[in-house]
């Protein structure tokens, strides 16, 4: 009985070994061809001008306008947001990103004149931003369109080819190609593949040019360590526990508005949602009074029409992190001041707000990504700032006090790659803006010309005359030139004008000595 166990386990395991490997193979494969299509596609990408990639750019933008309500349909039936929401977080900036691709990209992405030193008097100085080759765009659930088209278009424009794989959670099946090819764009131009991570794991294998990663610190570690062994570039937009500081001497109500929107769009599933809120202590209770007060009108539902401010969550295992989160800070002392009705389990969890909380708290360390905010009180300016920048994230924050030097000295203190003074969430509405994080928020930096330079290759070009010179500083070395080096160099870089008169008087010394002695080296090659 015991061996025949054995047996069939051993068999179920071959069995389950065998499947695994057929399913592994077929991904190898199916990336392979994918990254052949798009090798050769980038070829007659990046033979395309910039003004003819716009063109597409145009057009897709034209595209997006005429079909908002069924791609509004797509993100709902995936994601379960509220109409409005899909339509103020994915439609508007995805076309505000597109019409600043069409305004701006020939002058960031055209060649550059730098200055030349004096020293290289003659020559001159170029930088090219030139296409990288295949980008590997990896997106996240939360805003599954916008990071869709936001990367891909990015990439495009600088004359790369793409291979897009989107989330699992929300993939839009079909979605993205369909309104590409309405564009005009050819279909290997950019590609996108579905899958789970193992399928992520194929197409980095197939060694892109650079990785694309919007999504969790986790995932982006694992991305990372793949990466690593080819020397993969990789950019990471990770995650975030963003802070508000509101001074005394903020407007009230708005800065409340401004809270309640901040941490509660999307359902809270956004990697610079509001999840700390500090508020100074002479504001504090009546700051939590109008808080509560806003927060209980949120209107939350699935909607048809546009009327509702939130939806649902997406995912249930962000359900769970939340319930975790919640039980615990509950649990060692932390008030619940809204949203008592849920079971934690719904995923439509009502905007939550809660105060007693400690820094030592999960909820107060992990990122939330949900409709839920902490409320702290703080006393002084160096207070905050400490309280602030206690996070392993650094993705974006908002500081909020009629002192706009106060305002921006704290802005400069925090550690974050984005902040927003008297507003929230807005520094990634300007396209013109550069987005991302430090610490484990992750690295590099995204939109505007930051972000087009970051989908180049950037390349140095030293344009010098076709002449019969040879450089002072090539060989022969010899005693004398190391004199008149000296002098030219001593000359050259100490300050007044009687010093700036002795770099020229030696440089050219340098330069006639130089020529002299190239020529007497050749005549003596010739004997």
């Amino acid at each position: 009985m015991t061996s025949e166990f054995h047996t069939t386990f051993e068999q179920v395991e071959k069995t389950r070994s065998f499947k695994s490997s057929r399913r592994e193979n077929k991904h190898m494969q199916q990336a392979n061809e994918t990254y052949t299509r798009a090798r050769n596609a980038q070829v007659k990408v990046r033979n395309l001008t910039i003004t003819q990639r716009l063109k597409f750019i145009e057009n897709l933008k034209q595209e997006v306008l005429n079909h908002q309500e069924s791609l509004i349909d797509s993100v709902q039936k995936d994601t379960r947001k509220s109409r409005t929401d899909a339509l103020m977080s994915e439609i508007f900036p995805i076309l505000d990103h597109l019409d600043y691709l069409l305004k701006n990209a020939e002058g960031v992405l055209a060649d550059q004149k730098v200055k030349t030193p004096i020293a290289m008097l003659g020559k001159k100085s170029k930088v090219f931003f030139e296409p990288l080759g295949t980008i590997l765009v990896i997106s996240p659930w939360n805003y599954p369109l916008y990071q869709a088209i936001v990367p891909c278009t990015s990439a495009f424009v600088t004359g790369n080819a793409v291979v897009y794989k989107p989330s699992e959670h929300t993939p839009l099946k079909n979605v993205c190609e369909d309104i590409f090819k309405k564009a005009g764009f050819e279909s290997d131009w950019i590609q996108v593949v579905y899958g789970e991570g193992n399928v992520a794991e194929a197409l980095i294998e197939q060694k892109p040019e650079k990785i694309f990663f919007t999504g969790s610190v986790q995932t982006g570690k694992k991305i990372m360590a793949q990466a690593s062994k080819y020397l993969i570039p990789v950019e990471l937009e990770l995650g975030g526990k963003d802070p508000m500081v509101v001074f005394e001497d903020a407007n009230i109500q708005r800065a409340v508005g401004g809270a309640v929107w901040g941490a509660m769009t999307n359902s809270g599933q956004s990697c610079t949602s509001v999840e700390r809120l500090y508020v100074h202590n002479s504001i504090y209770d009546e700051f939590k009074l109008q808080l509560v007060r806003e927060i209980e009108r949120v209107t939350q539902k699935v909607d048809r029409d546009g009327s509702s401010d939130i939806g649902s969550m997406t995912t249930a295992f962000q359900v769970n992190v939340i319930a975790q989160q919640l039980k615990q800070a509950l649990s060692e002392g932390a008030n619940q001041l809204t949203g008592l009705s849920w079971d934690l389990k719904n995923p439509d969890i009502p905007p939550i707000v809660l105060d007693g909380v400690q820094s030592t708290m999960d909820i107060m360390q992990e990122e939330s990504f949900g409709p839920i905010v902490c409320l702290v009180p703080f006393e002084t300016e160096e207070e905050v700032v400490f309280l602030a920048n206690q996070s392993k994230y650094g993705l974006s924050a908002s500081v909020w006090s009629a002192d706009i030097k106060r305002a921006e000295r704290v802005s400069r203190q925090i550690v974050t790659g984005n902040v927003s003074i008297n507003n929230v969430m807005l520094s990634e509405g300007n396209h013109a803006l550069p987005f991302g994080g430090v610490k484990q928020s992750g690295f590099g930096r995204f939109k505007g010309s930051f972000g087009l330079h970051a989908f180049s290759n950037i390349k140095s070009v030293l344009l010098d005359q076709n002449s019969k010179k040879l450089e002072a500083n090539w060989y022969p070395y010899t005693s004398k030139k190391y004199q008149l080096f000296t002098k030219m160099m001593h000359g050259l870089f100490s300050k007044g004008i009687s010093n700036f008169i002795q770099f020229l008087i030696y440089g050219l010394k340098l330069e006639s000595y130089s020529q002299k002695q190239a020529k007497l080296d050749r005549d003596q090659e010739g004997k």
